[in-house]
């Protein structure tokens, strides 16, 4: 049984909750879970057509699912893309990019401020097959510029950043790629789509940790690429159907019923985040807060135009500390002090996580290339949830009050 067709030009908030749902025969109004690893078929001939890619149809859940279409039909839908590809994880959704588009002799520009395990698996394991990453700065245009080569295949930004939040120019990102013959890949998982499009700014791939703000209550793994529907049938699918970095349908299902509340949840904790930021930019013992929101943050204008206004709901703060030694013991004494938010290194959850992104996300990276990143041994990481906001204050204050 199909669903009755939408309408153009709902809004995406609509969309969370419509877009993607395929109804069985039943007339189940809450989106069916196909836990199944093949589809029978009506016969030899439809399998052989259907298995060929020449007739529509599933036929193992390694190659397609409903579940997963109806996950990746909905997140196209509110990224503004023409198709999107599940993947087991944020991290295989990286992975799958770069197998698809790159090789051996190919070029790639990445901002040194990436997500820890970005940085190592461009830099350090696609570097065993042949393919070159140049690391520049987040946000200077002129680095991104100066280091395009003829080998050039890709530029790939994260904005806001994790765990500094520094938000780059997606525009001007997009025309130094384009000018180059090359693609711009966006990470948006802080800001989810509900804050930032990057396709309507110029990108060519978006990709999302599902893990994180999609799903928002920290249950599953997930990840995807949204892009043009010539890249993901003609580049990422078959490759996928080989390599089997493939979502899982119950994850899918998961995530897809998780951005329902996408837009609530995302507004909401980043209303949190934006008082929790401005308290803590007032505290004795802390030095220096990262937070788009905040007028302080180098790069406050170009993230409210980006961002819908909105500063998103992970913050960053260093404390005070005359040294690195002491900066460290310093910002494991504020985590431990608290007893609301998790000890974790997930964000996106509708509880609050707090973690010192040194010694976790970023933990497996070279001193220099912590420094690089502008991860230092006194910065701490949280990404706000949904608990009532003088909680958290209080929870804080537990152990900053006494370094003050």
């Amino acid at each position: 049984m199909t669903d009755r067709e939408l309408p153009d030009h709902l809004h995406p908030d609509t969309l969370a909750v419509r877009a993607g749902v395929a109804r069985s025969q039943y007339g189940e109004n809450s989106e069916a879970l196909y836990l199944t690893s093949c589809f029978v078929q009506p016969d030899a001939e439809s399998s052989a057509r259907r298995f060929a890619s020449e007739e529509e149809g599933y036929t193992y859940s390694r190659t397609s699912n409903p579940s997963v279409t109806g996950f990746e039909r909905r997140l196209a839908a509110l990224e503004g893309a023409e198709a999107a590809i599940g993947t087991a994880s944020g991290m295989s959704a990286i992975l799958l990019m770069a197998m698809g588009l790159l090789k051996a002799g190919d070029h790639v520009i990445c901002s040194q401020s990436m997500f820890g395990s970005t940085i190592k698996l461009l830099g350090s394991e696609f570097g065993k097959f042949g393919v070159e990453t140049d690391f520049v700065s987040q946000t200077d245009v002129a680095q991104w510029r100066a280091a395009v080569r003829p080998t050039t295949r890709l530029l790939f930004a994260e904005t806001p950043t994790n765990p500094l939040t520094e938000v780059c120019d997606i525009r001007a990102l997009a025309a130094i790629a384009h000018d180059a013959g090359a693609l711009l890949a966006v990470d948006n998982c802080f800001a989810t789509p509900v804050l930032q499009r990057p396709l309507e700014l110029g990108a060519d791939l978006v990709i999302h940790s599902g893990t994180k703000y999609l799903d928002g209550q920290g249950r599953v793994m997930a990840g995807a690429i949204c892009g043009s529907q010539k890249l993901v049938d003609g580049v990422f699918a078959p490759l996928i159907r080989s390599a089997g970095m493939v979502l899982s349908p119950f994850n899918a299902w998961v995530v897809q019923k998780g951005m329902e509340t996408l837009s609530v949840r995302v507004r909401a904790q980043s209303a949190n985040a934006l008082e929790i930021a401005q308290w803590l930019e007032r505290h004795p013992a802390v030095e220096r807060v990262f937070y788009p929101g905040l007028p302080s943050h180098p790069q406050h204008a170009l993230a409210m135009a980006q961002q819908d206004g909105v500063g998103g709901a992970v913050i960053s703060f260093s404390v005070k500390a005359d040294h690195p030694e002491q900066a460290r013991r310093r910002a494991f004494h504020v985590i431990d002090s608290t007893r609301v938010c998790s000890i974790a290194t997930n964000l996106g959850d509708v509880k609050s996580i707090i973690c010192h992104p040194a010694s976790t996300s970023h933990g497996r990276l070279s001193e220099a290339q912590r420094l690089a990143a502008g991860v230092v041994q006194g910065l701490i990481r949280l990404a706000v949830g949904l608990e009532h906001v003088p909680d958290i204050l209080a929870d804080l204050s537990r152990g900053l009050d006494t370094l003050a």
